[in-house]
């Protein structure tokens, strides 16, 4: 008998029915849903964002960005800190199932017919139980201005807690600009 196939090892996780994958590698920590702080102006996949640890995180809900229906899985939500490179982001998912290793030769390329944005963010498929696994390359999920975004984000969040009374000022300059505006 020949020893087992060295794998992958891949957080799988739900978002909506479908099961998901992302490499082990990128993920930093898996956290309990927590209320975020809204950002204005992001798309509305941007939940907010979330201060960890020594970092300002912006928060994509997968939910909204895969297009899936609101969750039935009250209670399970998890926040996946996911490395992207040089960024940070979270990333909330329906819930976490756990870490398996998948050997590469078990994982298939996406089909041909998968074209855009999903070609593009899809790994491969590979099967667990009987069920799909869709194996992420979650640097891929977010288009460059995307993520261009959410660096924005995190950066004015960062501000905003780490100079209270400059973001005060900026928010009443703000205001009473808005007020003379419409008092002209």
């Amino acid at each position: 008998m020949s020893p087992p196939a060295e794998g992958v090892r891949f957080v799988t996780f739900r978002v909506g029915s479908a099961l998901y994958a992302v490499d082990i590698a990128r993920v930093e920590r898996v956290l309990r849903q927590e209320p975020t702080s809204p950002v204005p102006d992001m798309p509305p996949w941007m939940d907010g964002v979330l201060a960890y640890q020594d970092r300002i995180l912006p928060v994509v809900d997968l939910r909204i960005r895969f297009g899936t229906p609101p969750s039935s899985c009250a209670g399970q939500g998890r926040l996946l800190v996911i490395s992207m490179g040089t960024q940070w982001v979270a990333a909330a998912v329906d819930q976490v199932l756990d870490v398996r290793a998948i050997a590469a030769a078990d994982i298939a390329p996406p089909p041909e017919m998968v074209v855009g944005l999903a070609g593009e963010f899809l790994r491969g498929v590979a099967s667990r139980d009987g069920e799909l696994v869709l194996i992420l390359d979650f640097e891929r999920i977010l288009l460059a201005s995307d993520r261009k975004s959410l660096a924005d984000a995190a950066r004015c969040a960062e501000v905003a807690a780490s100079d209270a009374p400059l973001a005060l000022a900026l928010a009443a300059s703000a205001a009473g600009a808005a007020g003379a505006a419409r008092d002209a």
